[in-house]
This record gives structure tokens, sequence and C-alpha cells, in this order.
């Protein structure tokens, strides 16, 4: 029987900061850490090997990393214990240890924020939440910035940011007379491609890493991805080595091609930080101050710096604040009305078409792709076809490796799927395939022609542009951001948009044929106990013709 404790310090998976406020007055004598593997946190969405052993390799050497210094870490590995929630293995574990208290920083997850308290309340046990003093932003500064505002814009909580925190700033103004490089970094390469990329450093798998992967080849083997591959940072030294290799080799060319994307070159110049960010194994703040030395010691150019600046201190924090701003009735949004089931080859990679091949391909892969891919390819094809939004997040949730919901969940459904009628982007993000003609080389190898909306060699991402231009022409035809594509519309002739349509229904009827199970299907010969039934079919609703 385990002594009892005084305080019980809970970590979980995406918590991994070895300098947290939940350890401020920690007394190694009288306290403990508690931390839990548990397979619904696997399976409650339909998570991918590599997200899965990202998560248990950092939480593995987080537990050898706590215990190195002293402290008493109860941790209860996935093959060691029968208890079926997260929920459920901290109530067991309440009951042997009786502490007089439990110490977290907020969870990054609703669901989690609101049951755990519960758990502890059922117990007779005192919770105590403190605010995440990772983030730069507390949730309480964030409410009040967005108190009053009918709609949220990152550009000005970012210039907020950037004067609070006196980053990039001279006096006053910004470092180079404007407050984003946009326009300098939207470049795509020419037809001779990136040319040589220094490959990112790789970090193979130690012992504890790989036991993990084992784990998860075992448990779960019949979730989708491959971990063949797997090399991710999973320890706050391999953060550190990620980040300096990022910093040296990538980052100069990080803001110019940032939309860039390219045949078999999943990480181009992006950082692979992310996860390690997410897990809270590497400090913002640290991440930020880097990366503007390199700019103050020439080593990389400001629209660069700035570029990257803006998505660590703008975005991530203002996404944070979004979703325990609207939280829960976020995950509800559905302001286009959207309801077709996912395709199945988003869980399969299996497509004529090469841009969805290509990145659906890398992220079973490496649990990887970046902003673009998720945005303008996988993003874009989903909000075209109409998929309910809540599908979605639920499936770039289970397939990334960097995937926390609070992070996750705003972004799919405020930006990616415009969900949330315009409260965080002023306009939906749709777009032809001329645009990933233009931004990649992956149409001069598809059997799909950019330019043509009908006939046997048009893009189904044309075909389905139009189609969603003309479901929704009341809604934002005198848009004054969108007015423009939809003038465009106006254009097309009366046979024009009646092939459209019927193109672009033959289309949402053949990804909808067995679309519903379809990740069962492609996966799984026999399924384990840790894997859901395939959701049952629900009612279909039509989208507005």
């Amino acid at each position: 029987m385990p002594k009892p404790c005084r305080h019980l310090v809970v970590v979980l998976g995406d918590q991994l900061n070895l300098d947290s406020a939940a350890f401020d007055g920690f007394d190694p004598a009288t306290d403990a850490v508690w931390m839990a593997e548990v397979g619904h946190e696997a399976t409650q969405v339909w998570s991918t090997k590599p997200r899965i052993a990202v998560f248990l390799a950092a939480m593995r050497h987080c537990r050898d990393a706590l215990r190195a210094k002293g402290f008493t870490v109860h941790y209860r590995e996935l093959d060691a214990h029968d208890a079926p929630t997260l929920e459920a293995a901290l109530a067991e574990d309440l009951a042997a240890l009786r502490p007089e208290a439990v110490i977290a920083v907020t969870p990054g997850e609703w669901r989690l924020a609101a049951s755990l308290p519960e758990v502890c309340r059922a117990a007779g046990v005192r919770w105590i939440e403190r605010d995440d003093a990772h983030f730069l932003s507390s949730r309480e500064d964030f409410a009040r910035w967005a108190k009053g505002r009918k709609e949220y814009r990152m550009e000005y909580f970012y210039r907020e940011m950037r004067r609070e925190h006196a980053v990039l700033m001279d006096g006053d103004a910004p470092e180079g007379g404007q407050w984003n490089f946009d326009h300098d970094n939207r470049e795509a390469f020419d037809a001779r491609g990136p040319g040589f990329l220094r490959a990112p450093v790789r970090f193979e798998p130690d012992a504890t890493t790989r036991a993990a992967i084992d784990l998860v080849e075992r448990r779960f083997a019949s979730h989708p991805g491959r971990l063949a591959s797997f090399d991710w940072p999973v320890t706050r030294e391999d953060a550190e080595a990620a980040l300096q290799d990022f910093i040296a080799h990538r980052l100069p060319l990080f803001g110019r091609y940032q939309d860039a994307m390219w045949t078999g070159e999943p990480w181009l110049y992006h950082s692979r930080i992310s996860a390690a960010l997410n897990l809270k194994l590497l400090d913002p703040r640290r991440v930020i101050e880097v990366a503007v030395a390199a700019w103050r010691d020439g080593t990389a150019p400001l629209a660069a710096v700035e570029g990257f600046v803006r998505q660590v201190l703008g975005w991530r924090e203002f996404i944070r604040g979004m979703y325990w701003l609207r939280m829960p009735a976020f995950l509800e949004d559905n302001a286009l009305d959207a309801h077709e089931p996912l395709p199945a080859l988003y869980w399969t990679g299996d497509t004529d078409m090469r841009c969805l091949s290509e990145a659906v391909g890398q992220t079973l892969e490496h649990g990887y792709a970046h902003h673009i891919h998720r945005l303008m390819v996988t993003g874009l094809f989903a909000q075209l076809v109409g998929v309910e939004p809540k599908r979605v997040h639920e499936w770039y949730l289970a397939v990334y490796v960097d995937a926390v919901e609070w992070v996750e969940l705003p972004n799919v459904l405020g930006m990616s799927q415009y969900a949330d009628g315009g409260r965080m982007t002023s306009k939906p993000y749709v777009a032809t395939g001329k645009y990933i003609e233009r931004m990649s080389n992956y149409c001069a190898n598809c059997p799909f022609d950019p330019a043509k909306a009908t006939g046997p060699k048009a893009c189904p991402f044309t075909t389905l542009y139009w189609d969603f231009l003309d479901r929704h022409r009341a809604r934002f035809e005198r848009h004054p951001r969108t007015a423009l594509q939809w003038k465009n519309l106006a254009r097309k002739s009366d046979v024009e948009i009646a092939a459209i349509r019927e193109t672009a229904a033959m289309l949402r009827a053949r990804l909808r044929d067995g679309a519903d199970g379809a990740r069962a299907a492609a996966w799984t010969a026999t399924p384990s106990a840790d894997v859901p039934s395939p959701p049952k079919k629900r009612p279909r609703k039509e989208t507005t013709p």
C-alpha cells in the first residue's frame, strides 16, 4: 500500500513541463506526482500510431526526469492496469493515496477540465487548479481583450502581445516599420524545386522510446499510421536540439517558403518543434528569444523571424484564448450547415488526387503535415465537400503528433472550416486547384487538370470550389472580402453552373459511398479492445443548394 501524501500533482500527457506551476511549493518529502497511460485517451478519437507513440514516449521520459530530481512519481503504464479511463484511474489512486489535495495546471482539453475536478469532489479531495504559466497570455487576460468584440482577429491581439512583451519592437513601433511581412512570405519554388535540403536532426529512439513504440505496435496494431521512421524529440534535451537545428539551418528561408509544398518533402523549412511546444517540452519564451536573436545577429532575415514569431506569440496564444473563450459551444459550430461524412481517403491516402495523396500519406507516415497541407489541401477539400466540421476536427485531433484539443479545435473549426461563421477569420479559405498548382509541383503528376471544373479531367478541388460558391451565394456574394470570387461565379453561364452542380453531386456520391466506418474497414481485420466500433450512420442532411 503506497503511503498517503500531502499534495498529489497531476501531470497530464501534454503538460510535461518540469518547471510547471503545478510544482510550485512541491516538497519531495510529503508530495508526489501522478501520471497515467490510459487506452481511452488514444481511442476517444482514433489516434494514429505516431501520435500515441509521441505522447507515451514523452510521458515516460518526463517520469524518469522527475524521479531523477528525487520526486515520487506514481505512474500507471498502460499494460499494468485495467482502468478504462483517466478519470477511473485517478479515482482508484485517490482512494489508495488519500492526498489532502490534488494540484494541477488547467488541462488542455475542456472534457478533462470538467471531469477531473469532479473526480476529486466525489473522492472528498480538494482540487487546486493553477493557470498554465507556459503561456504568455492567461485565459483571464484574453477574456479581457475579447470583451465587447463580436469578431476576433489575431492580428490585433498579436500587436498587443508584441507591445506587452517587447518582442521585435523599436520603442512603440515594430521593427522594420511594419507589423507583418506576409507579402514576403508567400513564395513557391520554381520548376527546379527546393534543391538541396539539409535533413532535420534525427532523434533515434532510445530504450524508453523503443518500449513505447513496441507497446503501440502491439496494443494499437489496428490503428492507422506507421512507426518505422519515428524520430520525434520526446525529451527536453532533444526538443532544445531540434530548436537549435531549425534556427541554424531552416529559419533563414522559413518565411519565404513557409507556404510552399513539394513532392516527397514533408519538412522543407519548417521547424518540427510544434509537438515539443504543445507537450510543454519547450518554453515558447525560449523559442521566441532564440528566433529574435538570430535576426539580431544577422543569421536570419526579419521577414522570416517575424513570420515565425507570429505563429508562436500571435497565433498560438490567440488560438488558446479562443478555445477557452468559446468552449463548449465551439464544438457544435456548423455555420455552413455541412453534414457530409469524412471520406475514406483521409484514413488511407488512397486517391488519384496527388495533393491529397501526398498530404495524407505523409500524415500517416510521420504524424505531420505543415500548415498549408492542413489548411489548403486536407482542410480545403473537407470544406468544399461539405464534411461535418466536428468529423473534420476529430480527424485532425487523431492524426497529428502536435494535436492537443485547445490548439487543434479552433484551428479546424474556426479557421479551416469556417464553422464559427467568421468569428475568427473574415472569410472562408477556399480556392480552386490552381492555388495548389501555384504552391507545389503536385499537379504536374496528377491526372486532373486544376483549370477544369467539368469533364473527365476536371480537378475535384476546382469543381467543388465553384459548387461551394454556388451553394453559398446568398451568404457571401455581398461580403466585402469575398465579393470578387462571387462576381467570377456570376460570369459563368447557366449551362456551366448546371454541369458543375452535376459533377459535384457525382463526386460527393462517390466519396460518400462507404465513408462511414471507412477507418475500420481500411485498417482493422480483428478490432482490438481499444478500438471503438465504427460510428452508426445518421440521417444525412444535404447542404443548401
